[in-house]
């Protein structure tokens, strides 16, 4: 009995023993193939890296060193601690800049977005016509106008004897033609307008993307129900497209927060600083009045203040 329990016992190990290793050796192909391809992945990201790390990472940790210093870009530099950040506290033309870029807000971020979605929604009601074809492109040719010409047009059509005022003046409403660029009281709506102009077509875009993915069932649904197109559109509609909106209105507040082509083309910052932005206040600072380090400083603040702003939007809109 006792040979035969051994005789057993050394079979089963006989047996187990080359599951085992076969077990083993996939395991081990696996782990070889899982580390090729990690290298192949590292491979491919390296050189994407080195360019952001070259050309981002590092112009930004230079800007943060220079905003330390006194310096004019020429000759040797000074010291000052949070000096440049202090001065920043204190001069008047900053603050205007940023409670401008705030306000830019408005006109670059808020109004595209909502007639983006009012767009969308309506489009999607005839979105296999030509009507809905030629809509969608004409909305969407200002992302494809760079923005320099873009500016340059407007100033045209802004101007006291441009299309805007002659149209005003053919209705009878001579009486509030301007200079609509060059009064301090209008100069920066109307760059907002600009702005929003260029914006409503990406946001009408996206927006009508993420409504052509809701399931149409739903609206079915609702009309069943007795809901109406308000309430299709506030209870259906809007919450199924919250991540896209998300998106348009990332992207516009950082269009607003860093504007400069539009601003520099049409108004230069001008009349007295009433257009003013801190991209155009950093470009001055910099190559204007040499203060490297002023311009570095008010870079930082700027950076900061963009994602104080950006990524509570992004938590808000995250998808659940």
């Amino acid at each position: 009995m006792m040979q035969m329990r051994t005789t057993d016992t050394t079979g089963l190990r006989e047996v187990a023993a080359p599951a085992s290793t076969s077990h083993e050796a996939r395991r081990r192909a696996l782990r070889a193939r899982r580390l090729r391809r990690g290298w192949v992945a590292l491979g491919l990201v390296v050189p994407a890296a080195v360019f952001y790390a070259a050309f981002v990472l590092r112009p930004l940790a230079l800007t943060v060193q220079y905003s330390f210093y006194k310096w004019n870009g020429v000759t040797a530099s000074t010291w000052v601690g949070f000096d440049n950040y202090r001065r920043l506290t204190q001069s008047s033309e900053t603050l205007g800049s940023i409670l401008n870029a705030l306000e830019l807000i408005i006109y670059f971020s808020f109004v595209p977005v909502i007639l983006g979605l009012l767009t969308a929604a309506t489009i999607r009601k005839f979105a296999a016509s030509r009507l809905a074809l030629a809509s969608r492109t004409v909305l969407f040719l200002p992302q494809v106008i760079p923005l320099v010409a873009a500016g340059i047009m407007w100033t045209w059509l802004l101007a006291s004897d441009g299309l805007v005022n002659e149209l005003l003046r053919g209705i009878g409403l001579g009486s509030v033609t301007r200079a609509w660029l060059g009064d301090t009281d209008t100069a920066l709506p109307a760059v907002g307008v600009i702005g929003a102009w260029v914006a409503l077509g990406l946001c009408m875009l996206l927006l009508l993307a993420g409504m052509t993915k809701i399931d149409p069932s739903l609206y079915e649904a609702a009309r069943i129900d007795g809901a109406g197109a308000v309430r299709e559109f506030f209870a259906i509609t809007l919450p199924s497209v919250r991540q896209e909106i998300g998106v348009c209105v990332t992207v516009t507040i950082i269009a607003a927060l860093a504007a400069f082509d539009i601003v520099y083309i049409s108004t230069q910052g001008g009349p007295a600083n009433s257009t003013l932005v801190p991209g155009l206040e950093i470009y001055y600072l910099g190559f204007f009045s040499r203060e490297v380090g002023q311009a570095s400083a008010l870079a930082v603040v700027f950076m900061a203040l963009v994602l104080a702003v950006v990524l509570p939007i992004q938590r808000l809109t995250r998808e659940d």
